[in-house]
């Protein structure tokens, strides 16, 4: 378990999470493991076989901590929230906004876009760090092509257009992703984006650093007043936290997406620290998981300056200034949503 930038995340199997007064604890094989007050909290993310007591979880909702339950390969399951969480007047120009396509579409295109440069600027890092030529000239192509798609969902009309274009870029990414990949490649070369499962080691690395982010970008927008089931990008579905989704787009590629790359070309992840199982589900082991988030909380602590609102913070409280900036944009403060693009 890690506890950094107030989220907790709890991932050794048979761990149990249990209230002390203000506090939580952690337990494994009848021995306390850490303390944490509640207060010092934001969130907290249990995978697999861990167990939540229901007054921890009582404890939780009373101090406005969400709890997300996940499964072992990063898939969020449920989300506990404080039942009176969130700022409804807001919550409420958010379903309205939701419903005027031109606005929704403008939303979605900057979320987009976001992704797409961030997506190019982690290709053209990945090229300069290359060592052969072959390698550096498919990333820059790739990156190129990106470059391109940017113009064209400026012109969409729609949200579905948007999304096309958004289909577009993701495949040229994913179609070079094997050459940012320096150590192991035979290992690690993705086939593809597959999650439930994933279907190879790299797919399992990344779902599981999603899982992560999409609970910290649903607490960001529940600290914004904000509902995160409601996109503008991402189709509502019963269960699915949409806006959520919506907000950790632009940070894929800026964040999960490099703690992948710097995971495996730093050879801090071994390949037999993953699982095949029956049907080729690829699942992570506990020490792997443990390296992983250690590495995720690493990035997080790496101090940034905000292109936006030019102010230096650690990279884990990026999301929660989006969050931020979004609810200005659905109040009608901020003409237009910004999203964050971080220079290499």
């Amino acid at each position: 378990m890690e506890v950094q930038l107030n989220t907790l995340f709890v991932v050794t199997r048979g761990a149990s999470v249990r209230q002390d007064h203000l506090t939580l604890k952690v337990i494994i094989e009848k021995q306390t493991k850490l303390t944490i007050p509640i207060h010092q909290l934001d969130g907290v993310a249990v995978f697999g076989g861990v167990h939540m007591t229901p007054s921890a979880m009582a404890l939780c909702a009373e101090n406005n901590v969400a709890v997300s339950f996940m499964t072992e390969s990063g898939r969020l399951l449920a989300r506990v929230d404080a039942p009176g969480s969130g700022n409804v007047l807001l919550r409420r120009e958010q379903f309205r906004v939701a419903d005027l396509e031109a606005k929704r579409t403008d939303i979605a295109k900057a979320i987009i876009a976001g992704k797409i440069h961030n997506s190019r600027n982690l290709l053209l890092r990945s090229a300069r760090e290359s060592s052969t030529s072959a390698d550096q000239d498919r990333l820059a192509a790739a990156a190129e092509r990106l470059g391109t798609v940017l113009p064209q969902l400026r012109d969409a009309s729609d949200t579905d257009s948007a999304r096309g274009h958004e289909g577009d870029a993701a495949r040229t990414y994913f179609d070079v992703f094997p050459h940012t990949i320096r150590h192991n490649r035979e290992s690690f070369t993705p086939n593809g984006r597959t999650r439930r499962p994933p279907l190879d080691r790299m797919n399992a690395l990344l779902s599981f650093l999603y899982g992560m982010l999409r609970h910290d970008c649903a607490a960001a927008l529940q600290a914004a007043g904000l509902d995160p089931s409601v996109g503008f990008l991402h189709v509502d579905r019963p269960g699915r936290p949409g806006l959520a989704l919506d907000l950790m787009e632009e940070f894929r590629p800026l964040i999960a997406d490099r703690v992948a790359l710097a995971l495996v070309n730093r050879q801090q992840v071994d390949p037999n620290g993953f699982t095949i199982r029956d049907g080729g589900g690829v699942e992570m082991s506990d020490a792997t998981r443990k390296t992983v988030i250690s590495e995720y909380q690493k990035r997080k602590r790496d101090e940034v300056t905000h292109p936006t609102l030019e102010q230096k913070c650690p990279v884990g409280r990026l999301w929660f200034l989006q969050a931020r900036i979004l609810a200005r944009v659905i109040r009608g403060d901020l003409a237009t949503y910004v999203p964050c693009v971080l220079k290499n």
